[in-house]
This record gives structure tokens, sequence and C-alpha cells, in this order.
């Protein structure tokens, strides 16, 4: 038997397969409150109304569609670099079905309204404690197969993947302490302001631990595998890995500025916030400078596409949040739809094009299909970039209007406006969130379609682990 076919690749393509659907659930389920904020008649209590739904969609999101879809890349990754087949095939079978009980749980009791009130950690206990076992038969199989590793060294993907595995255990421990009271009712263990103190410090690291160091991993692995071309520098890559771990953790109180949080923890997630900027866009050059002399294959090469302009929408985030982390500037933005533009650009445009990529370099090769249509590629492409782009920017339009509005006063120090003024200037810019949104669910199916007729469909091919260059 060959290495290649010691790889646990069938549990790859299980995980593959059940992120794409919770990814489209989580779509759709975004689409559907996009208009119920626009048209308040979509909304049927008690269960599918905007509170119910809102969380399903979250969740579904970057639990089911985020962490599966890295679960996925994660397998296929890990066993590659190390040169070492899964440490248990077993063990991640089960880890499949766990996955898949612990998100339809999670769906259900949402729905329901079992919803501790958490930002990404909503879930119940009984719930909170699968996700633990999933996490810990997670990180098991992945740490014992980098420990029996064939590969000496440990490249830069795979420092990633280890810090997510540790950073998102650490976190969700500490924050889903609860005291139980029934079997669907849980008090946090923490009070007041320290409880909303250790929410965001869960909360902003949850985007680093979830939403940033798997997509870098991702991004690390599969360029060069794409581009034919080794990173920029590894180096570099290290050093901006170890200032990103150090400086996300003391940044999450930038969430509660002009509360009740002591100003010295204020200030310092500020500060920290913008120290961010540097290990952030570290990455985002190495990239850049990995294709001095590649910049045709964005033309040619449709994974390229999806991965610089990915690094492309990282390097945007990682100003927008630094920028809205300032104390002055907040005071001017927070509670506004700037927020959640910012959010989507990452969700959307940074996370989900880094796993498209991924998705379309792992079918040729795990199922030995071309890719079924290059056109369609590059339709989704297009499609999910112009959806994000005008998501993100209505809402950003938006935010700076509320903004002003918000604070716009009379010479007497008066309101000038009412909150109901301001609630109906935002109609035109929810109507365009909400279109932004059927562009995306649209380029979704067309991704949908193209991956089902691949495997069904595609010639048969016997792809190397070089660029799959087709002309765009």
């Amino acid at each position: 038997m060959s290495l290649k076919e010691g790889y646990a690749d069938d549990v790859v393509k299980g995980f593959m397969t059940w992120s794409i659907i919770w990814g489209l659930v989580a779509v759709l389920v975004g689409v559907l409150i996009s208009f119920q904020l626009v048209f308040p008649q979509l909304n049927f209590p008690p269960y599918l109304t905007y509170g119910r739904l809102r969380p399903i969609h979250t969740n579904a999101a970057i639990f089911g569609w985020g962490i599966g879809s890295f679960m996925a890349l994660f397998f296929y990754i890990t066993q590659r670099l190390t040169k070492t087949p899964l440490w248990s095939p077993g063990l991640a079978r089960f880890q499949l079905y766990l996955f898949n009980v612990v998100i339809a749980l999670a769906a259900v009791t949402l729905a329901l309204g079992m919803n501790r009130s958490k930002e990404y950690a909503e879930l119940e206990w009984p719930v909170a404690l699968l996700v633990v076992i999933l996490w810990v038969i997670f990180s098991a199989n992945i740490i014992m197969t980098i420990v029996r590793r064939k590969e000496e060294q440990l490249y830069i993907s795979l420092w990633y993947i280890l810090a997510t595995l540790v950073g998102v255990a650490v976190l969700y421990l500490v924050n889903n302490a609860v005291i139980p009271v029934s079997l669907f009712k849980s008090y946090s263990a923490y009070a007041g302001a320290n409880d909303a103190n250790v929410q965001w410090w869960y909360g902003h690291n949850a985007v680093a631990m979830v939403l940033t160091t798997p997509p870098l991993a991702i991004f690390y692995y599969f360029l060069p595998k794409s581009t034919g071309v080794p990173i920029y520098s590894h180096r570099m890559g290290i050093i901006a890995f170890w200032s990103l771990i150090f400086m996300y953790l003391w940044t999450g109180a930038h969430h509660l500025l002009w509360t009740p949080v002591p100003d010295w923890v204020q200030t310092l997630a500020m500060a920290f916030s913008i120290m961010l900027i540097a290990p952030s866009w570290a990455a985002v050059f190495n990239g850049y400078f990995s294709m001095n002399g590649q910049w045709h294959q964005m033309r040619d090469n449709y994974l390229v596409k999806f991965l610089i302009f990915g690094i492309t929408f990282y390097g945007l985030q990682t100003l927008q949040g630094p920028s809205q982390a300032v104390r002055t500037f907040s005071a001017f933005i927070h509670y506004t739809d700037w927020v959640p533009g910012h959010v989507h650009m990452g969700a959307l445009g940074w996370v989900s094009l880094v796993i498209f990529a991924g998705f379309y370099y792992l079918v040729p090769r795990l199922y030995g299909r071309e890719i079924y249509s290059v056109t369609l590629v590059n339709l989704h492409f297009w499609l999910a970039v112009i959806g994000q782009l005008i998501y993100s920017i209505s809402m950003w339009v938006a935010g700076v209007q509320q903004a002003a509005m918000l604070h716009a006063s009379n010479p007497d120090g008066t309101l000038h406006y009412s909150f109901m003024e301001t609630f109906v200037e935002m109609y035109p810019y929810w109507h365009a969130r909400a279109g932004a949104g059927v562009i995306y669910l649209i380029s979704l199916l067309v991704f949908i379609y193209n991956m089902v007729k691949t495997v069904t469909s595609g010639k048969p091919t016997q792809l190397t682990a070089s660029a799959a260059s087709t002309n765009a």
C-alpha cells in the first residue's frame, strides 16, 4: 500500500460534504433573516422569528460551515505535511457523526429558545458539553498524527493548526463555565462586568482561533500548492504567527469600550488591537510577495483568484477592526450597521473564499475527476465577490449615516433625530443587503452544482499536486 493510499481521505470527503450542507443552511437562514428585517411580516412566531433564527444562522455558519470545513481541510493538510496517515481513522469517522449530531442539536435547541444569550456561545450546557467532547476527539487525532510524523519540519500551516486546537479549547472551556439549574437551563459562573469581559475575551478570540488561524493554515498550504512556487518567507510567517497569537489574546475588551469595564482594560485592548495590524498584514504581504513573477496566474489559475482575493479581504478586515477599536472612533461607529458589514467581509470574503479554494483543490484529487466546468468556477467567484462587496459596502455606508444621525444634536443639546427616523433611513441599505445575500446564495448554488457534477460526471484525471491551471 502506498502512503497516499494509507491516508484517511474518506473522512475528509465526509466532512467536506456535510460542511457544504450546513453552509447552505447558514446562507439560506441568513437570506431569510435579512428579508425579515425589511419585511417584518416574514417573522412567524415563535420558531421562525429573527430572534430565534439569527443564532441558528451564526452557529451554522461559524461551526457548521467553518469548523466542518476546517476539520476536512485539517485532516487533509496534516496527513500530507507530516507524511503520516491519520492516527485513528475510526475516531475521525465517529467525530463526523458526532459533529452532525451537535450541529443538528444546536439548530433544534436554538429554535426552541434554549439560548444562553452569549454571542457565539449560545448553546446550553448539554450541547456545549458535546462540543467539548467533539473538540477533544478532533484535537487528539491531529496532535497524535503530528507527534508520529515522518517529516521532521513543522511547516507554518501546522503551527496555525495547533494554535487553533489549543486556543479554541481554552476559550470554550473558560467562557462556557456555567452553573446548571435544569437540563435545559444554566447561568454563567461569572457575574456583571466580569461576565461581559470573559464573554468578549472569548468572543473576539473566537474570531482569532476559528476565523483567522484556520484560514491562514489553509492559505499557507494551498497557495504554494496552487501556484507551484514556495511561500515567500517561512520565517516571516512564523514571526507573524507568534505576534498574532500574543496580541490577539488582549483585544477582546475593545468590544466593551465606554462600559463599566475598567479604563485600563479598555486601553490595553485598544492598543493591542492597533498592534494587530502588523502581524496580520505580514501574512498579506507574504502572500503578495509569493506571487512575484506569478501574477499572471490571477488570470490563468482559478484557485489563485480565490486565495489572493481572500487574503486581500483579510487585510481589509484587519484595518477596519483596529480602527473600530479606537475609543473615539468606537464612540461614533459602535452599535451601527457597519459592524455586520465588517464581520461579513471576513466571513464571506476571507474565510469562505479560502475554503472554496481548498475544496476546489481537493475534489479533483480525492475523486480523480477534473472540475466539471471552469466557467462555473469563475461565475461562482465573481458572484461571491460581488455579493460580498454589495453587502459590506452597503452596511459601511449605512453605518456612517446611522452614526451621524444618532449623534446629531440641536443647539440646545437635544437629539436632532429620533431613533425611529434613523431606523427608517436604513431600509434602502437593508434592501441592498438582502439582495446581496441572494447573489451570494446563487454563487453557493453554482458551487454546489459544479461540485456534484464534478463527482458524478467529471472527466477522469490524474492530477498531481501542481496547480489546476486553466484559462479563466
